[in-house]
């Protein structure tokens, strides 16, 4: 028990640094880091900004480079055409002026197109220099100040989660002092036997096995001891499942009914149980007197001051009372009996296998054939020693409290993963993590739970929808 405390305290300290750490540290470093990613989100937003408005101008410039070069070949071509047809003596006047003025508009397209080319260019060169000398260094002195700020607050949450630890190390060490005392002064046999005197069934042990001469027709009585013979005298086999239920103790667990005297269960264990039971009646009952009392109380106090209430109100929950306190005095007289019944049970199941096992052993049973006589008196005392088998005894399997034991674990019927994380904090349930693989013991049965096993041991039940199951 010692042990028990000293790995409970323990266990508590590494729940308040869990705790610590769960809610102090990675709590508010999860909150944290959701801050970083939108900052860092904007950051990036920001340079992906200003590097698309560089590009939109390096586009411009482009095309206004196009534009220039393009305008420039027209307006050099229109020149040679305008020469030529200067030139030429069978071109007419007209052609000629009409040729040079279509040259003069082309050079003077070039030149305004050279002219926008020019603007575009000294535009482009300070909209990149501004974007590489001012825009970018800015961005990267922010992400850097925040990458600052995150490794500050990270190395502050470690801080807190040494001291935490540090607080408790001291505690820790206590604890760990007193299991190592503990499990020193651990006493095995001591233990056992409150173990025993817990669990012990209270049945008598088995006598021995007569001998039953079918040499000779007689009348046999039925014993205890005896493997079993019907009343109408034929015998019954020697293998029969209610021998083997009454002498084999580690035999396989028959199904048993519960029943409200707890007579299923071993003597020892009978009487405790209905000993529990007859104390919680007993407090009920007391408590459903107590409340008579006050209810009779209260109506006295009503009958003297009417301002304060009225007497008559009180007259249904006081017959309900005096109702729920017959009941309970009804069910306490029926368990003092069953709790009688069980103890002297108990007692002559001490004093037959006490008596049994003080006497000296039978002789062997090697009778010759004809010694009629001597079976008769032999017989005579079987019947006077020995009292018929009660039916309770026949009837109900004793040693049912090693089968359970002794049962080979239910093995696992299909895998299952944990979708989303679940608490276990109702009886019955158990925790689990996102992600969690999981051993399926039992199948939703229509009411949305299903058994599972951890792999660190563990089993309980958790909502079907919270898993994704995966059957052998």
């Amino acid at each position: 028990m010692q042990l028990l405390q000293e790995v409970n305290d323990f266990a508590g300290q590494r729940e308040l640094v869990a705790e610590n750490l769960s809610f102090r540290v990675c709590l508010e470093l999860a909150k944290y880091s959701q801050e970083m990613k939108q900052e860092r989100k904007l950051h990036f937003q920001e340079g992906r900004r200003a590097q698309q408005q560089l590009e939109n101008g390096f586009k411009q410039l482009e095309n206004s480079k196009r534009k220039f070069e393009r305008d420039c070949r027209e307006a050099e071509k229109a020149a040679q055409t305008a020469e030529r047809l200067d030139q030429d003596i069978n071109a007419t006047k007209a052609d000629v002026e009409k040729a040079k003025q279509q040259a003069h508009l082309r050079s003077h397209m070039a030149e305004e197109s050279k002219n926008e080319y020019a603007a575009q260019l000294q535009r482009f060169n300070r909209d990149q220099a501004h974007f590489y000398f001012s825009q970018m260094p800015q961005i990267f002195d922010k992400l850097q100040d925040m990458d600052e700020r995150r490794a500050t607050r990270l190395g502050a949450g470690y801080g807190l989660l040494s001291e935490t630890e540090l607080q408790v190390v001291p505690i820790i060490a206590k604890c760990l002092e007193g299991m190592k005392v503990a499990a020193d002064a651990v006493d095995a046999k001591n233990d056992s036997q409150v173990l025993i005197e817990q669990h012990k069934s209270g049945f008598a042990r088995p006598g021995d096995v007569e001998f039953e001469d079918f040499s000779q027709p007689m009348n046999r009585a039925p014993s205890d001891s005896s493997l079993g013979t019907p009343s109408d005298g034929r015998p019954e086999l020697r293998g029969s499942g209610r021998s083997r239920a009454k002498r084999w103790p580690f035999g396989k667990k028959s199904k048993t009914v519960v029943t409200e005297d707890f007579s299923h269960l071993p003597p020892e264990q009978q009487r405790k149980r209905l000993q529990q039971q007859l104390e919680d009646r007993n407090r009920e009952l007391q408590k459903e007197v107590d409340q008579r009392e006050a209810l009779k109380k209260m109506k006295d106090v009503y009958e003297k001051t009417p301002q304060m209430g009225d007497p008559a109100s009180l007259e249904p929950r006081i017959a309900e009372t005096l109702s729920n306190i017959e009941r309970l005095k009804l069910e306490v007289q029926k368990y003092e009996a069953w709790l009688a019944e069980a103890e002297s049970r108990v007692l002559s199941n001490r004093g037959d296998s006490l008596g049994r096992h003080t006497r000296p052993p039978d002789p062997p049973a090697s009778a010759p054939p004809d010694s009629s006589s001597s079976n008769s008196g032999s017989q005579d005392n079987k019947e006077s020693s020995e009292d018929p088998p009660s039916e309770e005894g026949q009837d109900t399997p004793i040693y049912t409290e090693f089968d359970e034991d002794f049962e080979e674990p239910a093995s696992p019927i299909g895998q299952c993963v944990a979708i989303y994380q679940f608490e276990g904090s109702s009886e019955g349930t158990i925790s689990m993590t996102e992600g969690e693989d999981l051993s399926l013991m039992e199948e939703d049965k229509g009411d949305g739970w299903t058994r599972v096993r951890r792999k660190q041991g563990g089993e309980g039940y958790v909502p079907t929808s919270y898993l994704r199951v995966t059957l052998n």
